[in-house]
């Protein structure tokens, strides 16, 4: 693939984004992405023969790799690359990452991060709060200007479940379930879930409350992650939520780094 033929007809990609439990993908043309699916980590042989799949099956330009699992990553390019004839491309290192003039350039922000807030910013074209609802979650402000400004960083659902249970005697290992409406946790397993979900929820409104404090104006929220949902979904503080956001991240950035311009 060369950059004129990007730009005479938007760039086919199939966009991986590699997490800590799981990845997910999706073909994408430009910036429209394609129907998202998600595979459990398994040994990266197999995986990258469902990832060659999907390739014969959409036919992509190239595959773009977004990760916070470099190790496992590795390991799945490697043996994904002998099984497609497109190109593999990973974000960071061959497509360029979105605007995150407002950190530290040597935190090694998360690409997850950088690119659901690119991602959010080019929808909504205003300042905004993203919430990445998976292995971990993460509360990160966009500014106006579409420059990534930072955020917080906690254990999801599931790891403060675990870690519960790790750190204590009695506390037993228990799996997620949406609480639904109950007020009073009746035993140890409900006070449990009540306790992570809660706090995750919290969590999102005490920092949007501090970014839009300094802000100086109150941003609209975006919210993406496989437990987003379940925790938001009858939130009316979240104005939105997007499962594939990353995706649409990674689609961005491929697009920019080619000098594609689907607006034109």
């Amino acid at each position: 693939m060369n950059e004129s033929d990007a730009v005479n007809s938007g760039v086919r990609i199939l966009a991986l984004s590699v997490g800590n439990s799981r990845l997910t993908y999706a073909p994408c043309t430009g910036r429209e992405a394609g129907t998202m699916e998600s595979h459990a980590l398994d040994a990266p042989a197999e995986v990258a023969k469902t990832l060659a799949a999907a390739c014969a099956e959409h036919d992509p330009e190239a595959v773009a790799v977004a990760t916070v699992n470099t190790t496992y990553s590795d390991a799945l390019i490697n043996a994904l690359r002998p099984l497609v004839t497109c190109d593999v491309y990973r974000v960071g290192r061959d497509i360029g990452l979105p605007n995150s003039g407002g950190v530290d350039p040597d935190a090694k922000t998360g690409q997850d991060r950088l690119l659901a807030g690119m991602a959010a910013y080019e929808s909504l074209r205003q300042a905004c709060v993203v919430v990445d609802a998976g292995t971990a979650i993460t509360v990160d402000f966009v500014d106006g200007a579409g420059v990534f400004q930072g955020g917080v960083i906690a254990p999801g659902l599931r790891m403060g479940l675990a870690a519960l249970h790790a750190g204590t005697d009695a506390l037993p290992e228990i799996g997620v379930v949406d609480p639904g409406d109950e007020v009073f946790a009746k035993n140890t397993e409900r006070a449990m879930l009540h306790g992570v979900v809660y706090s995750a929820r919290g969590l999102v409104r005490l920092m949007t409350e501090r970014f839009a404090e300094a802000y100086e104006a109150y941003p609209l929220i975006v919210a993406t992650g496989g437990d987003a949902t379940m925790l938001f979904g009858e939130d009316e503080l979240v104005d939105r939520i997007v499962p594939d956001l990353v995706l649409r991240g990674i689609a961005l950035a491929c697009e920019k780094s080619l000098g594609v311009d689907s607006e034109a």
